[in-house]
């Protein structure tokens, strides 16, 4: 597939939403119509996805002004409303909690969407190395995002109208990926900090300790994997809940690997009810590339690596994944993005759709 666009922001946060909106205005466009589809056939209604958009509207306007104003000018250079663009920005609450209060969707990749790999000195080239597949709904518009945070350069990916980055490096040698979890104990009515608001503090952070702690915020409304690198921190995975966090630091030379269900849910007494349905493919992709990636000793080439996040073992519950025409459109699923960030050398090497598809593109600080 084709290249993403590369946003260079500058000025003010009002001014880089106003410059991200004018230049995705389309894919914006875009992003509001699929999504809004995605939660209307989710189970809410049009008033409750109102309601619930400006609750989170007022959420982003209370934790952090600059966010804010960063929606602000998204809103203004796309020409969105801006309750809309407070859509794009909860989606992953809005979308996650009306499964959970809903019912899941009949489609078996729905809720299993992406496989996260890294660690310190387990790749060829040394260093820290993470990345990962992330595998959302097709048609789905994104963009790689680069600005300045004081002295801290962050590049990243975005879903278009989506302020800030969710996967992606900075300046300082910091790295984020994610995984989406689900547990019963989500609720949208949390007031807590948004996912993508984490995230983009995340990526703005200087080292492994802060970053760690932006994850690991107080009663998250719904369950979330952040996937973080430093390179003087090291790798670590932490997995949070409405019901608490729990991180887990690379062991050994071995990489760390996370899908799409808690590694030990005990360990924060999560029940993970949407697995109940035979959803096999969070448990098949983890292991597969656990095997891939420990199958020869250290450090794994780029090659390899490559090779593992392009595996079709399990078909349609396979690493790399493409669309099941059985499934109903609106929840058809793909590999959107696969993503390996090399952290000491500040280089992000992406495709934009299945890495079967096409060899990865580089783009540096």
């Amino acid at each position: 597939m084709s290249e993403l666009p590369l946003l260079h922001l500058q000025g003010s946060p009002y001014r880089q939403g106003v410059q991200h909106g004018r230049q995705l205005k389309g894919q914006i466009a875009s992003n509001v119509e699929v999504y809004r589809s995605r939660m209307l056939t989710s189970g809410l209604k049009e008033d409750e996805l109102a309601e619930r958009s400006q609750r989170y509207l007022g959420l982003f306007t209370r934790e952090d002004a600059a966010y804010r104003a960063i929606m602000d000018g998204i809103a203004e250079g796309s020409g969105q409303a801006l309750l809309d663009i407070a859509l794009l920005n909860a989606r992953y609450e809005l979308l996650y909690s009306a499964w959970s209060e809903f019912g899941k969707p009949t489609a078996e990749s729905i809720r299993s969407e992406c496989t996260s790999f890294g660690g310190r000195e387990a790749f060829e080239g040394g260093g820290v190395q993470l990345g990962q597949n992330w595998d959302w709904f097709t048609g789905i518009e994104g963009a790689l995002l680069q600005w300045k945070s004081g002295e801290t350069t962050v590049l990243g990916f975005t879903e278009a109208g989506v302020a800030g980055a969710k996967i992606g490096l900075n300046s300082a040698g910091l790295g984020l990926c994610v995984n989406g979890l689900g547990a019963s104990a989500d609720d949208w009515r949390i007031d807590s900090v948004p996912f993508h608001l984490r995230t983009w503090r995340i990526l703005q952070s200087t080292s492994l300790e802060q970053a760690v702690g932006y994850a690991a915020a107080p009663r998250p409304a719904c369950s979330a994997n952040f996937f973080v690198g430093s390179v003087d921190g090291g790798v670590a995975t932490v997995e949070t809940s409405p019901l608490g966090s729990r991180v887990i630091y690379q062991g050994g030379s071995a990489p760390l690997v996370h899908a799409n269900h808690f590694r030990s849910p005990e360990a924060l007494g999560v029940y993970q009810s949407w697995l109940e349905t035979g959803r096999v493919s969070t448990y098949h992709r983890c292991e597969r590339m656990e095997t891939l990636l420990e199958k020869e000793a250290a450090p794994v080439s780029a090659e390899r690596l490559h090779a593992a996040m392009r595996d079709h073992d399990g078909g349609p519950i396979a690493i790399c994944r493409h669309p099941v025409e059985s499934d109903p459109v609106e929840l058809r699923t793909h590999t959107a993005l696969a993503v390996h960030l090399e952290l000491d050398a500040r280089r992000f090497h992406y495709t934009w759709g299945p890495p079967c598809e096409s060899e990865f593109t580089t783009v540096g600080l």
